[in-house]
């Protein structure tokens, strides 16, 4: 039987719903979602712990069981998007490349947009190949200030073209 839980974070920007299913991180979203029953399992307070580290500067990379949901594709592009550093970009072309995909780069896109984890999964980091910030579930205002949050703590600086 699945036993799904619930646990609202704060963060700079805005609520995020964290969602365990079977003792696994299944979902991060931007917002709450009404009418959840929250409950403080080890590992949404855990998963809530990394996330305001995170925000705070504290953390690079996350520790937890994740367990996304999608097809053979979209995992590999979400495992290609765990190894791109903390306060660095990759193109969509790379992730393919990195994947030996290199053709799907369309794809790699969907996937990204599909991600279930969001900043435990770092989509923001995927960028335009000529540079540009493109594409994010959250919106490119969101994704801008993730980059630049991760910047100013990992001492880099980011131009985005527009």
């Amino acid at each position: 039987m699945d036993t799904v839980y619930h646990l609202v974070c704060e963060s700079p920007f805005g609520p995020l719903t964290l969602t365990e299913r079977n003792e696994h991180l299944v979902a991060v979203t931007w917002d709450t979602v009404p009418d959840i029953r929250e409950k403080s399992t080890p590992l949404l307070l855990e998963s809530r712990r990394q996330l305001t580290a995170y925000f705070e500067g504290k953390l690079r990379k996350f520790h937890l069981p994740l367990r996304p949901k999608g097809t053979p594709f979209q995992q590999a592009v979400w495992r290609a998007l765990q190894e791109i550093p903390y306060g660095e970009t990759a193109s969509y072309s790379d992730i393919a490349l990195h994947i030996g995909r290199q053709k799907a780069v369309r794809a790699v896109g969907m996937a990204n947009h599909s991600n279930p984890l969001p900043v435990v999964v770092p989509c923001h980091r995927v960028i335009g190949k000529n540079g540009r910030l493109t594409g994010y579930a959250g919106g490119l205002e969101l994704k801008s200030s993730l980059l630049h949050m991760e910047a100013a703590f990992s001492g880099k600086s980011f131009y985005f073209p527009d």
